[in-house]
This record gives structure tokens, C-alpha cells and sequence, in this order.
């Protein structure tokens, strides 16, 4: 069942959104990248960083959390935002877009360097639950963290062709044909980077050390990952679908970026708007940056506290809070449609997805529905509904997770793709725009 309102009305987001979500995609190789150009966005919409560190209380300076305006967290991967209205109480609620930042790769071990028969490697573990096959034969960069001697931490991209992680010829395996592709994580997945016949301890970091302009020795930790250097694209006759990595998460943290930054430039809310973007969701949530870890509640606990709240204050904000939980799911697939529910296809541009499990795999229930059926009519966004085949097993999100640990309301939503956990994931070009304008008027209701 889907809502069709006749126009967009005064919704601020159109096909330019999708361009630049293209363009953050880019840019966003790393959970690390990704907050970090999610805090620049909201850098020029006129937030400012506090530290965790730091006391909030309301004698400190107007950039502390205790005055009004744009505020933000960053740690690690993860990213909390919020916007608090002049003249807003202890008491006022939040209304909260959650998201992930992290996808499914390949990533690299403690002891990266390895080789065998004139081959460099790098030694990789496997990161959530990508579709491998997706990885083989790609030309993939390096990107991530660097932890340095001195106690500070360097960004790194090496955004060109660095890796590989090549298949095996047909006229080796004539049987995948009739078995299958059959990828051994451990034997099969660990990408060549170079010839040679030794192998050389520290060769990896060396080279990223060199890269980054930093002297030999200086990263003493790191956390890199790999990626898909071949840019997002428009695809299609007509143009009329995107193509691109990462957008499982990151379409929906930079719907939730663009629309926390849109609705801080008004002065009239009723709640206070918040981007809550975690790491590590592809794994569980289970995280000092995860959805299951205390980030959240503790930035909007010291929020209330720092506002001159008290507890009560926080027990009523927290009750009356609402939580769109927008992660991407899934549009019927015109290959395998029988895999998915038989009365609910959601397709491509046709507007963001409303998640239903009754098993609590995703949090909506009835209200939530009420919520973003509501949020999508102000909006003028048509939407659709998605509920899994009662024969496939449901994924799960954030979505739960924040609903039991904070108590709060939690909507599950997001934007239809297809190939999903793929390198390289597919969604209609209107769907970005369409889910941006739907979370404005959530968080601007």
C-alpha cells in the first residue's frame, strides 16, 4: 500500500540531491570519510563540534551543548547531531534519524603482508556479510584510519587502482557452471598487490606511510579497508537509476545530513532534530560507535542535563521522542520475484520504504506507520511498504536495537535497492531526493 499525494508542494530536495549523494559516495570510502564529510556539510549549515570530554553545562560557552543552535559528536565512525531551537526546554523531545555508516568489505589483518609464487598480498578478514563473488576482478583502493605514535589519527585514501583479488579461470573450474561459484573466505578472497618473491614485515604501512606524507614509523595502528575505485553512475535509458557503492548505509546518512542541516535554518520547531549515524551495524551494533553501545543515550542524556534538566525532563523527552531508523531494504528483484512477499513489491522510484516484521527483525508498529504516513503526506512523497516472505529469514537494523535500549518509538524505513551488500548496489535516481524530503517534514513536524 503506498500514499500518492499529487505534487512535492515546497519539499527543498530534487534530482541534484542524488547528484551530490553520487559525489559523497566518492568521498566516503570509510566509515572514517564518511562522518568526517558528514561533519563539514554540517560545519556550513552552522554546527560545531563538542567534545565528549569537555563539561556541558550552560556556563560554558555558546559552542557548548548547553546553548542553542547545531551541536555534533564525532567518534570514530560514528556521528551524533543535533539542532536545539531557541528558547527550547529541557523537556523537548527529539525526533532522530538513525543510520549506519559502515558496509560490508574486505579488510585488512594486523599483519597485512603476505605472498606466495612471485605474488604480494595483503591479508584481509572479511567484514559483515558481503556478496564476495562482487569483489573478484575489481580494481580496488585502500582506505581508512591511520593511529599515530604521538596519540592523533590520519585519514587515508588511496582512491586508484592499488588491489586485486582475481578469479580463478573457467578452464580451471569447469564445473562452476553447474555447482556454482564456491569461494573459500580464508584461500580465495586475498587480493595481490604487486610481484615478488619475499616478503617484506611493515611493506604495507610503509607504503601508506609514504603515501600520507608521514615519516617511517610514525602509524602505529591502523583500521584500512578496500574499496571500489570505479565511480558512482547514472544508469538506464533515461538515466532514471544509480548505480554505486556503499549506498548501504550511506544514502541514508546523507538523506539525514541534508535534512538535519535543511530544517536548522528554521526557528520555529516543536522538537529537536537529530542525526544519529553508527558504526559497526553490519556486524551487530555491538560497539563503543554502535546502535547497542551508550553513544546515543549519553549525547541526548547530557543534552537535557546540560539545558539545566533534570532526570524527570529526560524521562519525559525520551517518551515522547520518535526514531526513524532508515536504512536501505530491498525492491523486487525482476529475476527472482518469487523470493519476494507476493503483495508487497516496492520498486524503484517509487518512493521510501515503511519495514514491517512482526517478530521485531524492524521496529514499526501501527503509531510508527501513523508517523511516516504523516511525514511523507506533509512532504508530498509517495511510499511504499516492505514485509519479507514468510519462507526467507528478515534482516534486522538499528532500528530494534534503539527501540529496546532507549525506550524510544522506532520507525524502520529507508530506500529500495537491488544488490544489496554488492561492491557496486543499485537504486532508482528519485529515491534519494524522495526519502530527504520525507525525513524534512519528520524532523521539522
Amino acid at each position: 500500500m503506498s500514499s500518492e499525494p499529487a505534487r512535492l508542494g515546497t519539499a527543498p530536495f530534487d534530482r541534484g540531491h542524488t547528484d551530490d549523494l553520487m559525489s559523497f559516495l566518492a568521498a566516503s570510502p570509510s566509515p572514517y570519510h564518511a562522518v568526517a564529510n558528514a561533519a563539514a556539510r554540517l560545519e556550513k549549515a552552522g554546527f560545531r563540534q563538542v567534545e565528549e570530554a569537555d563539561a556541558w553545562d550552560a556556563v560554558t560557552s555558546a559552542a557548548s551543548a548547553a546553548g542553542s543552535g547545531g551541536k555534533y559528536v564525532l567518534r570514530g565512525g560514528a556521528i551524533i547531531a543535533w539542532y536545539v531551537p531557541e528558547g527550547a526546554e529541557p523537556h523537548t523531545p527529539f525526533r532522530i534519524v538513525g543510520a549506519h555508516t559502515d558496509s560490508p568489505n574486505l579488510r585488512v589483518k594486523p599483519q597485512p603482508d603476505m605472498g606466495a609464487h612471485g605474488w604480494r598480498q595483503i591479508a584481509v578478514e572479511i567484514y559483515g556479510g558481503p556478496l564476495l563473488n562482487s569483489w573478484l576482478d575489481r580494481d580496488l583502493g585502500l582506505a581508512g584510519r591511520l593511529s599515530l605514535r604521538d596519540g592523533t589519527s590520519r585519514l587515508v585514501s588511496i582512491d586508484r587502482p592499488l588491489l586485486r583479488v582475481p578469479q580463478l579461470a573457467i578452464h580451471m573450474d569447469r564445473s562452476i557452471h553447474e555447482k556454482g561459484l564456491q569461494l573459500d573466505k580464508q584461500r580465495h578472497m586475498q587480493p595481490i598487490w604487486g610481484l615478488g618473491d619475499s616478503v617484506d614485515e611493515g611493506d604495507l604501512i610503509a607504503f601508506l606511510e609514504q603515501e600520507t606524507g608521514l615519516a617511517a614509523g610514525e602509524v602505529t595502528g591502523w583500521d584500512l579497508m578496500t574499496h571500489s575505485v570505479e565511480p558512482p553512475a547514472h544508469l538506464g535509458r533515461d538515466r532514471e537509476l544509480v548505480a554505486g557503492p556503499r549506498m548501504d548505509n550511506l544514502l541514508s546518512v546523507h538523506a539525514g545530513t541534508a535534512a538535519l542541516a535543511a530544517v536548522s535554518a528554521r526557528g520555529d520547531l516543536s522538537y529537536i532534530p537529530v542525526l544519529a549515524a553508527f558504526d559497526h551495524e553490519e556486524n551487530g551494533s555491538q560497539a563503543d560507535t554502535g546502535a547497542d553501545g551508550p553513544l546515543l543515550g549519553s549525547v541526548l542524556e547530557r543534552s537535557v542535563f546540560a539545558r539545566g534538566g533534570t532526570y524527570e525532563d529526560r524521562a519525559r523527552a525520551f517518551a515522547a521522542t520518535v526514531c526513524l531508523s532508515s536504512d536501505t531494504g530491498h525492491a523486487v528483484h525482476p529475476n527472482y520475484a518469487e523470493r519476494h512477499d507476493p503483495t508487497h513489491h516496492p520498486r524503484a522510484n517509487g518512493g521510501p520504504i515503511l519495514k514491517v516484521n512482526v517478530n521485531q527483525r524492524y521496529a514499526t508498529d501501527g503509531s510508527g506507520r501513523a508517523v511516516f504516513a504523516a511525514a511523507c503526506e506533509r512532504a508530498g512523497v509517495p511510499w511504499q511498504t516492505f514485509v519479507s516472505n514468510n519462507a526467507m529469514p528478515c534482516g534486522t537494523t538499528i532500528g530494534p536495537i534503539t527501540a529496546a535500549r532507549h525506550g524510544i518509538r522506532t520507525v524502520d524505513i529507508g530506500v529500495a535497492i537491488l544488490s544489496m551488500h554488492s561492491v557496486r548496489e543499485l537504486c532508482g535516481a528519485d529515491d534519494p531526493y524522495l526519502l530527504a524530503n520525507a525525513l524534512v517534514a519528520f524532523l521539522e513536524d
